[in-house]
C-alpha cells in the first residue's frame, strides 16, 4: 500500500427507522441500493413529532421499534447520515435483533437528542409517511447532500429550504 493510497474503509451496520426505511431515501444518502435486513431495537419507543414530517426514537423501557438494518455502510456513508441527521440527533451504537435469524447485532443509531422534547407524542407510521413525505424527503436529502459537499456560505436550513422542516 502507498502513502498516497486511501486508507482501508471500515464497514459500519446502520439501524434505521423512519424515513430511510424508504429505499429511495437510503439511496440518496448511501449512493446505491441499501442492503438491507429487518430488525427490532428494544428499549426505545418510536414518537412522531409535532409540526415535523420524520420520527425520532428515545430509551423507553419496555419500548421496541421495528426498522431495518442497513449493512456494509462505509465511513463517507456514515458520514452522509450524520450531515442528514443533523444536530437534533446522536449517533449512538445499539444492540438490535435480526428478524429472520434472531441474531444480536451491534449497530449504530441515531437516538433525539432532547428525550424530554414536549413535540414527541404517539407512534410514527411508515406507511402514512411514505405516501405523503417520501418523495419529497429523496429531494431534500439530496439538496442537503448538495450543500454539505459546497455550502456556498449559506446554512442548512437555507440551502434545502421548507420542506423538511414543516408538516406542510
Amino acid at each position: 500500500m502507498s502513502s498516497s493510497d486511501p486508507p482501508p474503509s471500515s464497514s459500519h451496520n446502520v439501524f434505521v427507522y423512519g424515513s430511510i426505511l424508504e429505499p429511495a431515501v437510503a439511496a440518496v444518502i448511501l449512493d446505491r441500493t441499501a442492503d438491507t435486513v429487518p430488525a427490532v431495537l428494544h428499549g426505545y419507543h418510536r414518537y412522531k413529532l409535532k409540526g415535523l414530517p420524520y420520527p425520532c426514537i428515545v430509551p423507553f423501557e419496555s419500548g421496541k421499534v421495528n426498522g431495518k438494518v442497513i449493512t456494509g455502510v462505509s465511513d463517507a456513508e456514515l458520514n452522509n447520515f450524520d450531515v442528514i441527521e443533523g444536530v437534533d440527533y446522536e449517533r449512538v451504537t445499539v444492540e438490535v435483533v435480526r428478524v429472520d435469524n434472531g441474531e444480536k447485532m451491534k449497530v449504530e443509531t441515531y437516538v433525539w437528542v432532547n428525550k424530554d422534547d414536549p413535540r414527541m407524542y404517539g407512534e410514527w407510521d411508515y406507511e402514512e409517511w411514505r405516501v405523503v413525505h417520501a418523495e419529497k424527503f429523496v429531494e431534500t436529502f439530496k439538496r442537503v447532500l448538495e450543500w454539505n459537499k459546497n455550502p456556498n456560505g449559506k446554512s442548512r436550513d437555507e440551502a434545502i429550504g421548507p420542506l423538511v422542516l414543516s408538516q406542510d
